[in-house]
């Protein structure tokens, strides 16, 4: 049960805000918009709300925004293809944009809630450098080796980059003075360490720039993700489909919240930078169709980009076909 309202709480969260990424910007340029429905199948719930009918529907797995003319011809001056190519690719976009947003806020609650950690020491290790030196729980760090301490990445980065055969000078801030400190550190792991470990910290803006840290680390991530794929080096066993991430979502679920809000966060990170790929029927490829007739001065054959975003599709679901039956093998989902 608890991996059901997990699922269903995590897929609609990313669907919403994607959908209505692009209806907020195709209201706001002044494109007609017919429908903005969230789930698939028969209608639940619907109400009409001036020329926008508002749908939920039976299956929670989808989503869309039904334009005027985006998909049909029409005479309506506000339908979709009679806007600028600009106006065009801003609504486009609008959706992988709003799971980035949706990402970063998600991200920075959960810094916030776990905190981050600070420069003042929260404990030594046993029978660790900083414990033989003298350093103390409420200590904050200050200098190490004449450098200036702002944050705990910088002091990770000073003393792994140290000299483990070297003295280190340290100089901490107790009771308002500042006291000095040379020790010798230790090696674990190959890494270069006094044996201290940080106080965390809550802080808004920090929170906010962890969130965007993380955020900006992810889709890094993806790059070298999608860079290993062209270079043969990941396997269709690495990929997951819907019943993957189900299984991811139940197990994070179960760790608590801010596990769950960490792969929402990550799931919305995903969608966005797939969703802009150049890739047939994705909202990328739709950008490079919109920017090719920007710079052409006129659109595509309506015929040939419709043909074209159609093998796209098939593709896309084949693919996706293919890694929901090996999900189902690998989590032996008809065995349990």
């Amino acid at each position: 049960m608890i991996t059901a309202i997990s699922a269903i709480f995590v897929f609609l969260m990313v669907i919403l805000v994607h959908e209505f990424g692009h209806f907020a910007v195709a209201k706001l340029v002044g494109i007609k918009v017919n429908e903005f429905s969230i789930g698939m199948g028969p209608k639940l719930i619907q109400k009409k709300s001036g020329e926008t009918e508002y749908t939920i529907r039976i299956l929670p797995i989808g989503g869309y925004v039904k334009m005027e003319g985006e998909d049909e011809d029409s005479s309506d001056p506000r339908s979709f293809n009679n806007f600028p190519p600009l106006s065009r690719i801003a609504v486009v976009a609008a959706g992988a944009i709003m799971n980035f947003v949706l990402a970063i806020v998600v991200l920075t609650i959960v810094t916030f809630g776990v905190g981050t950690p600070g420069t003042v020491i929260d404990s030594t290790t046993p029978d660790s450098p900083a414990e033989f030196a003298g350093l103390l729980p409420g200590d904050r760090i200050l200098e190490i080796n004449n450098k200036k301490i702002s944050n705990w990445e910088s002091i990770v980065d000073t003393i792994g980059n140290s000299d483990p055969n070297s003295e280190i000078d340290i100089v901490v801030k107790r009771n308002g003075e500042n006291i000095s400190y040379t020790l010798m550190p230790t090696t674990d792991e190959g890494r270069t360490i006094i044996g201290i470990i940080p106080k965390y910290e809550k802080s808004f803006i920090v929170a906010v720039k962890g969130g965007i840290e993380k955020t900006l680390m992810i889709i890094r991530l993806m790059f070298e993700f999608f860079g290993m794929l062209f270079k043969g080096q990941v396997k269709l066993d690495h990929l997951s489909g819907p019943v993957g991430i189900i299984h991811e979502v139940g197990t994070a679920a179960k760790s608590g919240i801010y596990d769950l809000l960490l792969l929402l966060g990550f799931i919305n990170i995903n969608l966005g930078f797939i969703n802009l790929l150049p890739i047939p029927a994705l909202d990328g490829s739709r950008i490079i169709f919109l920017i090719i007739e920007l710079v052409r001065g006129k659109p595509m054959n309506p015929e040939k980009e419709g043909f074209i975003h159609f093998l796209g599709f098939i593709f896309l679901i084949s693919l996706m076909l293919i890694i929901t039956y090996r999900d189902i093998i690998k989590f032996n989902i008809f065995r349990r």
